[in-house]
């Protein structure tokens, strides 16, 4: 299992997946937004989404997991 996780301290914007959701590398699968600038968050792997740990509108840290993709 992969976790996908904050880059930084921000608000999540945008999730483009479902748990069931087939993802390849480099998909853009959340976009957070600090500072009223967007950040997208890519897939590190292949697979299947196993888990969304946020929702919209949530506050993460940096390292915080946002999804698990086995």
């Amino acid at each position: 299992m992969e976790n996908v996780v904050a880059p930084l301290d921000a608000n999540v914007w945008k999730i483009h997946v479902a748990v069931g959701d087939v993802v390849e590398i480099d998909d853009e699968i959340v976009i957070l937004e600090a500072l009223k600038m967007e950040s997208p968050v890519y897939a590190s792997t292949d697979g299947t989404v196993v888990k969304v740990a946020v929702k919209e509108g949530d506050k993460v840290t940096e390292d915080q997991i946002l999804v698990v993709i086995e």
